[in-house]
């Protein structure tokens, strides 16, 4: 299982993120992106946007921003595996 996680250093909603990731025992892979927006051209090509945190779960074939709708499923997905 390949997540990865694009997140900037000190960031609460990417903080929120990785919480729930350890919280499921779940192994993923920090990118760490700039800080300006417009340096962040990783994220746009994966994503399509240059805000962060982004989730990407190649086994599953998503790619998700929004710390809360990550969360959320982080849950659905893999809270009751």
């Amino acid at each position: 299982m390949t997540v990865t996680l694009y997140r900037l250093e000190g960031c609460p909603h990417c903080e929120q993120v990785v919480d729930r990731l350890d919280e499921l025992d779940i192994e993923f892979e920090s990118e760490w992106t700039e800080a300006l927006h417009s340096k962040r051209d990783e994220v746009k090509r994966v994503s399509g946007q240059r805000d962060v945190p982004v989730l990407v779960d190649d086994e599953r074939g998503i790619t998700m921003g929004e710390s809360d709708r990550i969360v959320e499923y982080l849950d659905t997905s893999y809270a009751a595996a």
